[in-house]
């Protein structure tokens, strides 16, 4: 995770996702429950991309920390917040090394869609440690990943992420043995533009099993796998995400 990943896509990023500050509403709720069930006052997001996600933990008093390795996705997050008004702390680093950076513990440590850039288990145990690390006792890991158990198994090749009049957006995936690439092609078709823009990335596939294992060993007490934000359990054969819920 040296090199900058998102150095080419960072500034169209968010272009399925509508406005900025536009969420499901089930996310919002997801996350709403687990804020009052489980009293989160900070919440530490170590992979923030563009910051999208950083305003619902605003939105419900929760003191927010940001944090990415990608400096293109950081300069993005700084650009969506200014825009929003929103004084977030954003901060540069690999969330491997979260303890070298952060003295205090927060009540809950958010990476969504990013622990698949791990290269193998042994650097994804170091970076389930380092959040560990990071959390008062008591504290949760909230982790979303891809591929599921179940695209793993039927290996779709195209996904249609979004189709609009003048934008979509198609991943096209290549699986190996233990990786599944993903090129992401942005297709503009307006009259003022027709335009086509690639971006790629290699992630290390990381499944139900492989997180519980790793989890358990970086020290999580507890673990919690949902098929989607509605908090319905996981199911290998049928769910579409794969949610992680770890207390410390």
């Amino acid at each position: 995770m040296s090199i900058d990943a998102y150095k080419d896509f960072a500034e169209r990023y968010d272009l399925p996702f509508g406005r900025f500050g536009d969420h499901e509403p089930q996310v919002g709720e997801f996350f709403r429950q687990l804020i009052v069930k489980n009293d989160l006052h900070t919440v530490l997001d170590c992979a923030c991309g563009t910051g999208r996600h950083l305003d619902i933990f605003h939105s419900l008093g929760c003191e927010v920390t940001a944090s990415d390795v990608s400096e293109a996705m950081l300069a993005q997050a700084k650009k969506n917040l200014t825009e929003q008004g929103l004084e977030i702390p954003v901060r540069q680093m690999d969330f491997r090394d979260l303890p070298d950076y952060y003295a205090m513990r927060f009540d809950a440590v958010v990476c969504l869609s990013a622990i698949g850039f791990m290269p193998d288990e042994t650097e994804c145990l170091r970076a389930f440690k380092s959040m560990f690390e990071v959390l008062r006792a008591g504290g949760l890991l909230v982790l979303t990943a891809m591929p599921t158990d179940r695209q793993w198994k039927e290996k779709p090749r195209f996904t249609l992420v979004t189709n609009t009049r003048d934008f979509s957006r198609l991943f096209v995936i290549d699986y190996n043995a233990r990786e599944a690439c993903y090129t992401i092609l942005d297709i503009f078709h307006s009259e003022e533009r027709c335009e086509l823009k690639e971006w790629s990335a290699e992630l290390r596939v990381f499944l139900r099993d492989d997180h519980e294992r790793m989890l358990k060993a970086a020290g999580f007490q507890r673990v919690d796998f949902y098929g989607s934000f509605d908090f319905t359990p996981y199911d290998r054969e049928t769910s579409t995400s794969l949610i992680t819920v770890a207390y410390k």
